[in-house]
């Protein structure tokens, strides 16, 4: 066998420190990388915690204001179906507030905000008459549903 010689040996070496360099550099890239994710992570949890925790305050405050006669059922309705859907929350808690869902669904199509300002007095009124009726017919189940949301939490 022939010797290698030393040189080779050298650039060998060299190459051997040069690949280990690099990859120990990518290795602590990698490492930065996980940590700025693993906190990003974290950071985006505890947004979407305090959003849910916003939502479920507006629940609680729309629920109590309709009960001390503050806001409309119809009104109050369309928001906490909203926010209910919003939390995504299961389908037996839509189970459970199905009054709320069926006093939004029976009344969304009626104009609400610009739109209702538009409306002439004779279509307010036929409007307004459709959610007393609706109103009247769920009315206790709302109330009720209202009563048993307070201090619940999605």
């Amino acid at each position: 066998m022939t010797e290698v010689p030393v040189w080779i040996l050298v650039i060998a070496g060299l190459i051997i420190l040069v690949l280990s360099a690099i990859a120990t550099y990518y290795v602590l890239e990698l490492r930065a990388a996980r940590k700025r994710q693993a906190r990003q992570l974290a950071e985006l949890e505890a947004a979407a915690e305090a959003q849910r925790e916003r939502v479920n305050n507006s629940i609680q405050i729309i629920a109590k204001t309709l009960l001390e006669e503050g806001v409309g059922l119809t009104e109050a309705s369309i928001r906490i179906r909203v926010l209910l859907d919003s939390l995504q929350v299961e389908a037996s808690v839509k189970e459970e507030f199905v009054a709320f869902y069926q006093i939004a669904d029976k009344t969304n199509h009626i104009p609400i905000l610009a739109e209702w300002k538009k409306l002439s007095p004779k279509e307010r009124f036929a409007y307004e008459k459709e959610m007393f009726k609706v109103e009247q017919e769920l009315g206790d189940f709302a109330l009720d549903a209202a009563k048993r949301i307070l201090g619940r939490s999605f």
